[in-house]
């Protein structure tokens, strides 16, 4: 795995992270969901990004299928993408994102929130095992 500056793949979630930023810039807050993820649809495919959007993941519990889930976005087959757009992200939000990471096997991802005044984004990582 490649980590530089204590973060897995830092260079690819920066690239990531820009690409909400301008998203965020250019919208402000206040629109739904769906309307960032279409505006970062664009700009992540302007900046060469690899992506997948609304990806459905199947659920497994032990080796039963309990159903499915999809996530915004896969970029780059290797960090999973989930976006919100509410006031505040709370502790539930980054709880889901890392059942997600463990759900799909990775080891990184970004919770992505554009319903603040401010851009807010949480890398997030799947818990060692001890």
């Amino acid at each position: 795995m490649f980590v530089k500056d204590g973060y897995p793949l830092s260079d690819l979630t920066g690239k990531i992270i820009g690409c909400a930023m301008e998203v965020h810039k250019l919208l402000g807050n206040g629109f739904q969901e769906v309307i960032y993820q279409r505006a970062l649809d664009i700009e992540m495919r302007l900046q060469g990004l690899a992506f997948s959007r609304e990806h459905e993941m199947d659920i497994f519990y032990k080796t039963e299928n309990i159903g499915t889930r999809r996530v915004d976005f896969f970029v780059e087959g290797k960090i999973m993408l989930e976006l919100k757009a509410i006031t505040q992200l709370e502790d539930v939000h980054l709880a889901q994102a890392i059942n997600y990471l463990e759900a799909y096997g990775l080891d990184i991802g970004l919770l992505i929130n554009f319903g603040n005044t401010s851009l807010q984004f949480k890398r997030v990582m799947k818990p060692k095992k001890s």
